[in-house]
């Protein structure tokens, strides 16, 4: 089968395309004819070695941690899932590639496209999580530093239906896009501890920083403390006190299930750049760079 592998660490040089053993599913496990890989920030830090300490990566490696595609075996004891059943979930063995191998996968909607749904086991799943660890609740107000991308984008939407009011921040060319799904949009960068105060005057009761850009000490001014802080981007956390979360969470079908439904629907809006296959290196680039908005993800023939 065709994939994008990685032999060494390093830039996106390092992706290349080429033909490996399709895997055979284990006990519990589906295997999936890929329609889309998701994409996330975190390939391209695993893809780079820079991760290397906390995700240890056997070469050569098939990147991507997510996809959706069509059931085309099952392993010993699958009992849920049928071959042809269309799917969504996570991947056990790197989703760049014609088939991948998957443990926790949801059924696919009928009125939910393959890259729409490939968007949404990863970013769904963290924006639940640091939504739960910061304990958002109704009438509350939410900081969300970088809110435009694909987390962020979930994110605010989630927190909006918990009831909560979202200040998120991003770029001047995603304001527009920020208030389109519920956000009150401000700028980042020098000024932004005014500006929040000027649209919060009774403060914020959490902070969601997405970033990673040097919005922690003002997340600190702006809470009056470490308290109800949390970032998934930002390494320097720990010196400052401050929780960074790094658990993939809880993989859950039934909430992945609901979210699905959820954008097939229009309930949740997702937002997805394509890339084909063979254009992995450019779209990890593009997700390198940062800026991104929404979701990037690769189609598979």
């Amino acid at each position: 089968m065709r994939a994008i592998v990685f032999d060494r660490f390093g830039g996106t040089e390092v992706l290349h395309e080429a033909d490996i053993e399709v895997p055979q599913p284990g006990p519990g496990q589906v295997r999936v004819r890929v329609k889309a890989a998701g994409l996330n920030a975190l390939d391209g830090k695993i893809r780079s070695g820079a991760l290397e300490a906390v995700f240890p990566t056997p070469l050569p490696a098939v990147p991507g941690g997510e996809l959706a595609g069509v059931v085309d075996a099952l392993g010993e004891g699958v009992q849920d899932v049928q071959v042809g059943d269309e799917v969504l979930g996570w991947s056990d063995t790197g989703s760049y590639a014609q088939y991948a191998l998957a443990t926790t996968v949801a059924p696919k909607p009928a009125g939910l496209d393959w890259q729409h749904a490939a968007a949404l086991p990863v970013a769904g799943a963290t924006a639940e999580r640091v939504l739960d660890l910061l304990g958002v609740t109704a009438g509350e107000t939410v900081l969300m530093h970088g809110a435009a991308g694909a987390v962020g984008t979930l994110a605010v939407q989630l927190a909006t239906a918990r009831g909560a009011r979202v200040i998120g921040t991003a770029g001047a060319a995603n304001q527009d896009y920020l208030t389109a799904l519920g956000a009150t949009a401000t700028l980042y960068g020098e000024g932004l501890v005014e500006r929040v105060r000027a649209l919060a005057p009774d403060g914020v009761d959490a902070v969601f920083d997405l970033a990673g850009k040097g919005a922690l000490e003002d997340s600190v001014t702006l809470r009056g403390g470490t308290d109800r802080i949390v970032t998934i981007s930002d390494f320097r956390a720990h010196q400052l006190g401050i929780t960074f979360s790094s658990s993939p969470g809880e993989r859950s079908t039934a909430a992945l299930a609901e979210l699905a439904q959820d954008a097939a629907t229009g309930k949740i809006v997702t937002t997805v750049t394509a890339y084909p296959l063979d254009q992995a290196a450019t779209a990890q680039q593009v997700s390198d760079a940062g800026h991104v908005r929404g979701k990037l993800v690769l189609t598979v023939d």
